[in-house]
This record gives structure tokens, sequence and C-alpha cells, in this order.
């Protein structure tokens, strides 16, 4: 799936693989920090390190390989599409196998962690699928929508009738004509008559 982007904006590859890299480390860092004061024997603070360094290890390697491959295959392809993605995710998943020591695992965890990533972008995370629009193209769709929601004005007076602001064609002379002939007032008439009552007073002062 390509993306809907017409021009594509090129990554700083390294800036972006340091910060992603980075903050994987924190979370790591925490989760063996959890991890060390679970243990039964006191290992001290250093038991981060010592103990539970595999984990960091583990969660910063996967920030390098997934980020440096997603950045440096969108530059490449110029593109950013679930391809990209799916790559950058086998590559990050892979480092777990790689702790394990196990072809399959660095295969299949690749596997998983690239066809999770690729469904995550494709269906634009948590948000939904939605395709990306310009505001002209928004405004089209938008107006669209409610041309196939909009029911035909005659159809609306024949259920609800006029007033409360529906009004059809020619109301103002139907309205006219049917005060006239309940009432024998022409509120025509009596606006003109109204109007240069007005005007005759201004002119006299």
């Amino acid at each position: 799936m390509a993306s809907h982007d017409e021009t594509y904006h090129p990554r700083d590859t390294l800036a972006n693989t340091a910060n992603t890299t980075l903050q994987l480390s924190v979370a790591g860092t925490i989760l063996a920090g959890v991890q060390n004061t679970l243990r039964k024997q006191n290992v001290g603070a250093m038991g981060i390190i010592t103990r539970s360094g595999g984990i960091i290890a583990v969660f910063a390697g996967v920030g390098v390989m997934y980020q440096f491959t997603k950045d440096a295959t969108a530059n490449l392809r110029k593109k950013d599409d679930i391809y990209g993605e799916a790559l950058a995710g086998f590559m990050g998943g892979s480092v777990v196998g790689v702790q394990r020591g196990s072809i399959p695992m660095v295969l299949g965890a690749g596997a998983g962690f690239g066809v999770v990533m690729a469904a995550f972008k494709y269906t634009h995370g948590i948000k939904g699928y939605s395709i990306k629009e310009d505001d002209e193209d928004e405004v089209a769709r938008k107006e669209e929508m409610r041309k196939l929601r909009r029911r035909p004005l005659q159809e609306t007076l024949e259920q609800l009738g006029e007033g409360r602001g529906i009004y059809g064609p020619g109301y103002e002379e139907r309205r006219r004509e049917r005060l006239l002939a309940k009432y024998g007032i022409d509120v025509k008439e009596a606006q003109e008559q109204f109007r240069q009552k007005n005007v005759d007073s201004t002119a006299s002062l």
C-alpha cells in the first residue's frame, strides 16, 4: 500500500534512530529495575545491569533495528508504506529471537512483529483506517455525503408542511392568498400603505 502523500519528505535516519533507541532503552531500564526489585535475593542497584542488563540490550537493539530499517527503507524507496513497516518490524522482532539463540525464534519473532507493525500501519493504529486527504478533497467528500443523504424538498414539505424554517418555492405568494381569502387582508398592500405612511411621517418632520 503506497502512501497517500503526494510528496515524500526525507527523514533523518540517524537522529530518529538515536531518539527511538534512547526511548526504548529507558523503557527497558525501567522494566529491568522492576524485575530487579522482585528478585528474592538482594543483588543491589547494580543488579539492573549485571542481572537484568539483557532486557535493556534487547530493547535498545529492537529500537536500533526497527527505526533504522524503517527510515532507511523509506528514504531509499521515497515512500512510507506497510511494506517498509513490515520489513522494519521483522528486523526489530528478530532481535528478540537472537537473544534466544534460535533461528526458528528469530524468524518467528521477526515475522510476528512485522505482521503486527504492518497491520498497525495499515489501520493507522487506534485511530482507525482513513484516507489522508487535503482540505478541498475533504470538503468535496462531505458534500457528496450530504447529497446522498439529502431528501427532496417536496417530500419534506409533504411530511412536515411549511413553516419552522422550511418553505417551498412561492411560499410568500401562497401565504398572501391564504390571508386574503381567510381574513380579507392583502399583506402586500398593507405593507405598502405602512411604508408610505412612514415616508410621509418622515417628510413632515
